[in-house]
């Protein structure tokens, strides 16, 4: 009986041994604050010292085409934490965002007081699977419950000084301060697994670094800025020695990552710290949806897990939520809007191109307006909100995102803004609408006089910043006092925007297309039909009419009527019916109150008259 039972419990032994789960990693991610795609030495960039952080890219994945979620912090963060988009968490500004003013050409949607509760945290799926969980750092999230750090899954919060002076205890915006902690957190949790988020506030503005750090530095393109880096990079050191010194090197996932670009014009407080960087070769930083806006450093390193090397297809931050869901057996992501990263990084598979989306309604305080953009393959379509402007990249032929060719592949504009389109729909994306107080001479001293996203770049951060001084006293103007002197100038104000979901169709074939990629009056073949909508003029005055259309051939003769006036306009050939054009037709001169704004053919010209998205009446006298 014996002789029997032993085979049968070493078989059993042996099942159970290969069915046992394996040992859940502990996960420690570092998130830097503004810290551009170039601005570590792993990424090329000469001029910062940053040994640990190179180490760290040496001893696991290095991301050549990593993206935020996002090109501000907020809802770069909130997407990180959840594996949700920040369009569909209604988080897709900086809480609690640039507020509305008479500059804007568009109203922005609300945003919430902070991350919803309905969207679980990684922190809340891991502790449910046994793990400890703490927060050091930056949150930027709400600050209260239920939506403050201690209210969605961690056991530990320590938030840290954001702006502190520089010290040998703080060094210089209070990353040593949070290392410490952090390192504390490693200490008192080494025996079982953790999950530790560590969002520091270097390298945020107002920068402030050691003098002697300062003039160590004196040679980089900002000393300031590349004294700041090299504390945060002796921080991120620390907490890597600490995890070593525990054993718990080959047992730890480390992940090091930024927000999002880094912060390229002159901003606020006012001093020659900025601008910070330069994410030359990409344009524009922080946001801006161009490249320099949401290019990231990322690392991963799992010694005996994830292999050292470089993985060039894109991802995007959020990513990483899915891909410990997975290694950790915690709850998946529903809706999950990101997907696991896990066979790249540990060798056991490849990535499916996929589409990446991104969603910013919102202007931002370094020069960005809202915009959404989509990429696939090689190509990146970007939309802008506010007249609906759309532009098309090459990324592999060019990085730099210099050359528009939207004009010479219209099928291709066409085929991802149809794409970006039946996205926003899926996730439920708030729009902006337009702004009735709309002052244009305001508008165009911030982003008609000087392109924040074309800044010439100059030898030292000091040079450039000259460039910028009185754009950046336009965008200054969002003050309580210069905002109500604003409100008060005179000077002609006023939009009216009309879309096409809105329009009353009056006619046999036209009609709003009900497509999720379409957003159109199209079917406009009988020149018979045509299309109003009711209104609200603002302000008497003087308005420009701008139509946003599409066409194959052209040549239509349509009159656009506001009451008892009337413009004509030939309709353009854009190439495709979905590749739409913003064009200012022509001139009214409207009374305030209610009317009616009325499109109808003149003469029709080709199969159809045109595909109509939009029309805008601009006060501009």
């Amino acid at each position: 009986m014996k002789r029997i039972l032993s085979p049968l419990v070493l078989l059993f032994c042996a099942v159970a041994a290969h069915s046992a789960p394996l040992e859940k990693p502990n996960i420690v991610v570092l998130l830097a604050d503004d810290l551009g795609i170039n601005d570590i030495g792993a990424y090329g960039r000469i001029g910062h010292r940053t040994p640990n952080l190179d180490r760290l890219a040496s001893e696991g994945k290095r991301f050549t085409c990593a993206y935020a979620p996002a090109s501000v912090c907020s809802p770069t963060r909130a997407a990180l934490l959840t594996g949700q988009h920040p369009a569909r968490l209604q988080i897709t500004s900086f809480l609690p965002g640039r507020p509305d003013w008479p500059g804007h050409r568009l109203l922005q949607p609300a945003l919430p007081a902070g991350l919803q509760t309905d969207a679980a945290t990684l922190a809340e799926k891991l502790k449910k699977v046994g793990y400890t969980t703490g927060c050091v750092g930056k949150w930027h999230l709400g600050g209260r419950a239920p939506q403050d750090p201690g209210s969605r899954g961690f056991d530990k919060v320590f938030a840290g000084k954001p702006n502190t002076q520089p010290s040998e205890v703080e060094g210089g915006k209070g990353e040593f301060g949070q290392a410490a902690s952090a390192v504390e957190f490693l200490q008192q949790n080494a025996a079982n697994p953790f999950f530790l988020y560590l969002a520091f506030d270097n390298p945020h503005v107002p920068l402030g670094a050691q003098p002697a750090r300062i003039e160590a530095n004196a040679s980089a393109f900002n000393p300031v800025y590349a004294a700041m880096i090299e504390t945060l990079d002796v921080a991120v050191g620390r907490v890597l020695d600490k995890i070593d010194a525990l054993g718990l090197r080959e047992k730890t996932i480390v992940v090091f990552c930024s927000d999002n670009g880094g912060l390229h014009v002159l901003e606020l407080p006012r001093t020659a710290t900025t601008p910070a960087t330069h994410n030359t070769p990409f344009r524009a930083g922080k946001g801006f949806l161009y490249e320099g806006g949401i290019r990231e450093p990322l690392l991963v390193r799992w010694p005996g897990k994830v292999a050292p090397g470089l993985v060039h297809e894109p991802v995007v931050l959020a990513d990483l939520v899915p891909t410990f869901v997975e290694m950790t057996g915690a709850e998946a992501c529903n809706p999950g809007d990101y997907r696991s990263i896990g066979p790249v990084l540990l060798g056991n598979g490849t990535l499916e191109a996929r589409p990446l989306f991104w969603h910013m309604p919102n202007y931002t305080n370094q020069g960005g307006r809202p915009s959404g953009a989509v990429r696939e393959g090689d190509w990146k379509l970007i939309e802008h909100y506010e007249d609906g402007r759309l532009e098309l990249f090459n990324l592999k032929a060019d990085p730099s995102e210099l050359t528009d060719v939207a004009a010479s592949d219209a099928p291709k504009v066409a085929a991802l803004r149809g794409k970006l389109e039946a996205w926003r729909r899926s996730v439920k994306a708030s729009m902006p609408k337009g702004n009735p107080a709309f002052q244009p001479k305001l508008w165009s001293a911030c982003y008609e006089a000087f392109d924040a996203s074309r800044v010439e770049l100059r030898p030292t951060a000091v040079e450039m910043a000259r460039s910028m001084e009185a754009w950046r006293d336009a965008m200054d103007a969002l003050s309580p006092k210069r905002l109500a002197e604003a409100a008060g100038a005179p000077g002609p104000a006023g939009l009216v925007q009309l879309n096409a979901k809105d329009a009353q169709v009056v006619g046999e074939k036209l009609r709003y297309e009900e497509p999720p990629q379409k957003d159109t009056l199209g079917f406009w073949v009988n020149p018979a039909d045509y299309a109003e909508w009711d209104c609200t003029v603002p302000q008497a005055g003087r308005y420009a009419v701008e139509v946003l259309q599409g066409c194959v051939k052209g040549g239509s003769l349509v009159d656009v009527r506001v009451g008892e006036q009337n413009v004509r306009f030939t309709v353009e050939d854009t190439g495709h019916f979905q590749r739409f054009v913003p064009r200012r037709i022509g001139l009214l001169e409207l009374p305030a109150g209610k009317t009616v704004v009325s499109v109808r053919p003149f003469e029709k010209k080709g199969g159809a008259v045109m595909d109509l998205r939009r029309v805008t009446l601009v006060r501009v006298e």
